[in-house]
């Protein structure tokens, strides 16, 4: 086979797992900002319950990582995909239901966060598995542009459709988009590969964790906080201030920052500029988090100005997060041999994970005062993410990576 076929990136098992997890990533940011609302309304809960409450789906995703990414490399990963999003659509249909009481709908949530979790993790690995490794960076850039489109649309979509109160027809949404991304998913097709069971151990702790990206992750996850607050009250954030228009907005300006980015970060990863994309990633992100922490005090100057640094902030948290996201992911994927990809994609993820959820908590536990606090406590965490990954992680990276 010729380099020239061996190199093509749009195949139509990439294209189909691309709309499938667009699909996954819409059905799921048409609830991350309207959530908090329903729990408010329907349950009558605090700002720091609704952040508890809203935590507990990342711990579930979290819980399944580690077991998700071990799974996914010892049997089929299309199998396990797809069982796994057929788990993840059919929860949709529990929000539904007439859920009595919170904590029934704190176990939802938890059901919910396994699916996914697993779905998550097994896709981002399988689409590996499809794309050639000559253009991986490319390939995950691409890959992601499809969470950054869901982002961009699904926040501003959920928002419009509770803005009459309608939350039922908001899952009811999410339910039909779910069982579409199901429909593509079932037509990707994969190469067999041998079962990790004769490629060597299989029941060892680092079989469920790359510990060779611990640090990465924990640098990640730090990065993964103010990620979790923005995505979880922002909306909230803006109303408390004065911005009264333009919250669904945001997310559209954010994603558009992420898609920017993701289409020239991925090529400079495939030409082995990691660590210093992830850097510039960083700072630049931090550039867009101070510019939240400031919104309070913007609007309190001038309106105007509020709302020109909402939208700036939007889309530099947006561009630098954009170009961090295949850049780290590639990072994991270096450290680790080709049978271990999905325990290295569920070691990058966790961090990730650990990080959404502490965002969700902490928002909500330091915004008593406001959240302005929240997010000036971000930045502060971007800040010492961007020192220790160039201090420790990248040095760490470059003695441990395998290509």
């Amino acid at each position: 086979m010729s380099t020239a076929v061996n190199d093509k990136l749009f195949t139509r098992s990439y294209i189909f797992i691309c709309f499938a997890n667009f699909l996954t990533a819409f059905s799921f940011f048409l609830l991350v900002p309207t959530l908090p609302f329903y729990l408010a309304d329907r349950y009558s809960l605090e700002p720091d319950i609704v952040g508890l409450v809203l935590s507990c789906y990342v711990v579930a995703v979290l819980c399944i990582r580690p077991f998700a990414g071990f799974i996914a490399d010892v049997y089929p990963r299309k199998k396990v995909y797809l069982i796994s999003y057929l788990l993840f659509a059919l929860s949709f249909s529990g929000y539904l239901l007439p859920i009595p009481d919170i904590l029934m709908f704190i176990l939802l949530r938890v059901m919910h966060g396994f699916a996914f979790g697993a779905l998550n993790t097994t896709g981002n690995t399988l689409v590996i598995d499809i794309m050639p490794s000559s253009r991986r960076g490319e390939g995950l850039g691409y890959f992601g542009v499809t969470n950054n489109l869901a982002m961009a649309f699904g926040p501003m979509t959920g928002l419009f459709i509770i803005s009459g109160g309608n939350y039922r027809a908001l899952f009811i949404a999410a339910l039909l988009v779910a069982c579409l991304g199901l429909v593509f998913a079932s037509l990707v097709k994969v190469k067999w590969r041998q079962p990790l069971e004769k490629a060597g151990k299989v029941f060892s702790v680092d079989r469920f964790i790359l510990l060779e990206g611990i640090p990465a992750s924990l640098a990640f996850f730090m990065l993964a906080i103010p990620y979790g607050m923005t995505s979880s009250y922002i909306a909230i954030y803006a109303s408390e201030v004065g911005i009264d228009a333009g919250a669904g907005l945001f997310f559209t300006v954010q994603g558009a920052g992420l898609i920017v980015s993701r289409l020239i970060s991925g090529k400079r990863v495939d030409r082995g500029v990691i660590t210093r994309t992830i850097s510039i990633g960083i700072a630049i992100a931090l550039s867009g988090v101070v510019g939240e922490a400031l919104l309070a005090a913007a609007c309190g100057a001038s309106l105007n100005l509020g709302y020109m640094l909402y939208f700036v902030s939007a889309f530099l948290i947006g561009y630098g997060f954009g170009t961090i996201f295949p850049a780290f992911n590639t990072l994991f994927i270096n450290m680790a041999p080709n049978s271990r990809r999905a325990t290295a994609n569920a070691t990058y993820l966790t961090g990730w994970d650990v990080g959404i959820g502490a965002g969700m908590l902490l928002g909500g536990t330091l915004s008593v005062n406001g959240y302005s606090a929240s997010f000036a406590f971000a930045a502060i965490l971007v800040v010492l993410s961007l020192v220790y990954f160039m201090l420790f992680v990248s040095k760490h990276f470059e003695r441990h990576r395998l290509r």
